[in-house]
Order: C-alpha cells, then sequence, then structure tokens
C-alpha cells in the first residue's frame, strides 16, 4: 500500500466513478454518441472499422489521416504538459494505422486573458515533441474566447502519414492465434495528472510517478521494418487497456484472452488505484500501445519492442481464441479465476487528455 500525502479537501471516489459523456473518454457513452449521432449524420466510410484515424487511398499511395483535440488539466502534469500530449497524441494515433507521421494541423482555443508566456512554453513543447518524432506543424490557427469560457487553452490537431505497413493494420485484422502484447507499464499517465489536479503526493520508493506521455511511430516502425506480421495496433488512451481490447474483440468478432499477472502494473500506482477505488486496467496511458500478431512472431516482436524506451516493459499479456465468444474480453485473475473485461459507461477519470 502507498501512503497518501495532501488529501486536504475530500477526494470521493464517487466523482470519477460514472463520469457524464461531457469529459469525453472511450465508454459505452461515447459508442452511443457516435452510432445515435455522428454516423447517422456522416456515414460510415469504412464499416466495422472504427480505428483512431482514416487510411486515404491516394494517386500518391496510401495515407492515414486522424484528428483529436486535447483539454486535460491541469496544462503542466508530471511528466508533460498540453503541447507535448496533442503532438504525441497525433503521432501516435497515425502510427496506430501503420503509418510514418509527416505533418500536422495546430489549432489553440485560448481564454481571454491567459499568460502569453505560458502560451510561449506550450509551443515551445509542442515544438520539441514534433521534432522528436519526426513530424512538422505545417499550419495552424487561433481563437480566442471570453474570460471563464475556455479552461485556459484548449488544442486540437490534425495529422497526415504515409502508411509504410504493407499489410492493412486495423481492429477488423485481429484474429483467432493472435499473441496479444502489450508494450510497457499502464496507468502512470492518468495517476500522474490526477495527482497533479487534486495535489496529492505519493511516497514511495520507486521514482516519481510521471506520465508515460511519448511518441510511439519509432517503435513501431522497428516492428513494421523487421517483416513483423502485424493485425492490429491501438494505443491505450481514455479507457485504458480495457477499453483498447473490447473495442478490438468488438470489431474483429473476437475472443481476447488476457492474464492479470502478465499485466505490468507498477508498484506504487497498483498501491494508489487501490487506495483510491481506480482499476488500471481502465487509466489511460499517453505512451502505451497493444500489438496483435501471430504468435509465432510474438517472441521477436518482444525483442524489437524491448529494444526502445517506450518498449522496454514490453510483455505477451494473453490470445486471441477461436470465435466461440465474439466480442468477448476475459481476464484470468492471479487466483486462477475467470471474469468478463467489459467497457466502462463512463470514465475513472476525466478531462486527462
Amino acid at each position: 500500500m502507498i501512503p497518501v500525502r495532501g488529501i486536504a479537501c475530500p477526494l470521493p471516489v464517487q466523482r470519477y466513478a460514472n463520469v457524464s459523456l461531457a469529459h469525453g473518454g472511450g465508454g459505452r457513452m461515447t459508442q452511443q454518441l457516435i452510432e445515435n449521432v455522428f454516423l447517422p449524420a456522416f456515414g460510415d466510410p469504412v464499416p466495422g472499422e472504427r480505428h483512431f484515424g482514416a487510411v486515404l487511398d491516394l494517386a500518391a499511395g496510401k495515407f492515414a489521416f486522424t484528428t483529436d483535440s486535447y483539454v486535460v488539466q491541469p496544462l503542466f502534469f508530471p511528466g508533460g504538459d498540453i503541447g507535448g500530449l496533442a503532438v504525441n497524441g497525433t503521432v501516435n494515433d497515425l502510427a496506430m494505422c501503420g503509418a510514418k507521421p509527416l505533418y500536422m494541423s495546430a489549432g489553440f482555443i485560448i481564454e481571454e486573458g491567459f499568460p502569453i508566456d505560458t502560451l510561449r512554453r506550450i509551443a515551445l513543447s509542442m515544438k520539441d515533441a514534433a521534432d522528436a518524432a519526426g513530424i512538422r506543424v505545417v499550419t495552424g490557427d487561433t481563437k480566442v474566447v471570453n474570460r471563464g469560457k475556455g479552461d485556459g487553452v484548449f488544442i486540437n490537431t490534425s495529422g497526415i502519414g504515409r502508411v509504410i505497413a504493407k499489410q492493412t493494420v486495423a481492429p477488423a485484422f485481429a484474429r483467432a492465434g493472435d499473441a496479444v502484447i502489450l508494450s510497457g507499464d499502464i496507468g502512470r499517465h492518468g495517476i500522474a495528472v490526477m495527482a497533479a489536479r487534486e495535489g496529492l503526493e505519493f511516497e514511495s520508493s520507486q521514482s516519481p510517478i510521471e506520465s508515460d506521455c511519448a511518441p510511439l511511430n519509432g517503435v513501431v516502425s522497428s516492428l513494421i521494418e523487421a517483416g513483423i506480421e502485424i493485425h492490429c495496433l491501438r494505443d491505450l488512451t481514455r479507457g485504458g487497456l480495457a477499453g483498447a481490447l473490447v473495442e478490438i474483440a468488438e470489431t474483429a468478432g473476437i475472443h481476447c484472452e488476457i492474464t492479470e499477472k502478465a499485466i505490468p502494473v507498477r508498484e506504487d500506482v497498483r498501491g494508489v488505484c487501490e487506495i483510491l477505488g481506480f482499476d488500471p486496467l481502465y487509466v489511460a496511458n499517453e505512451g502505451r500501445f497493444t500489438a496483435f500478431v501471430p504468435e509465432s512472431e510474438a517472441e521477436r516482436a518482444l525483442e524489437i519492442l524491448r529494444v526502445h524506451p517506450s518498449g522496454e516493459g514490453a510483455q505477451i499479456i494473453g490470445r486471441v481464441h477461436k470465435n466461440t465468444n465474439p466480442g468477448l474480453v476475459t481476464m484470468r485473475s492471479r487466483i486462477g479465476a475467470s471474469r468478463v473485461v467489459d467497457m466502462m459507461s463512463g470514465e475513472q477519470l476525466p478531462r486527462i487528455c
């Protein structure tokens, strides 16, 4: 158990247990919003695929295109900030499509009175993140809203990248016989942001809990260049590991079984989750992903992943069974029992990306 200091005000678990749709997220309510509002309006260009980006087949080749918005509070947190988060989030969504990120846009909705020095600090963080990931910010926009209407600053980014994977990489292509690989420990981003927001301090023998926010295109490119047959990639943002696996299982019509003891969670993160009533499986990450590859290639994929800082803690956490229970994710617990892993109706931790 991890001692917690600094909880002067109550931190009710109920606050995070059933967050409304207004907080965004990757749960059932978001799926319903997409299915009941946006798909009827815009259609489904690739029915059933439900990826984090669109793959466009153009005359010059295949390109991935994605967009996302970032509303995290606080703007600066251990291990990152909204600027680096905005760049890495877009880079990672492109990487999950098997693409090399090339160009991106950045739109800023700025609250009246927001300090210019703080905005400059965010912009420089974005530059550093873009340089590290090898992507260029080539266009953008700014809008100013009335004081009290913008919560400091919101950032929207869109990105485009060239698809370098030879085969289609998407949730619908996960299949029976695949191994499920997790690139590293989970839960640090959500806990780091929550601690900064609530003013909590955690005593731990390990290094301070910091966000895992990082670009994933380098490690993904290594898998692709090594010829690993990748069926599906998904970064573990809102909804966490559990949300990602359920979405993939439902999209592909597969039964995915994972093993709890194989899932790496830092002991201090696990302890904080126990104290505050969170489940690490549902806590968001910003530098972790899961890969579905043929079981015969899983060990070689692990060797490649573990060379990179973002993949040094990679583990095989499960396998895909024959489609006897399509859309189902189950987990073998530490004591050997099996339970269903479902998607949450809301978010445990709002406003963390």
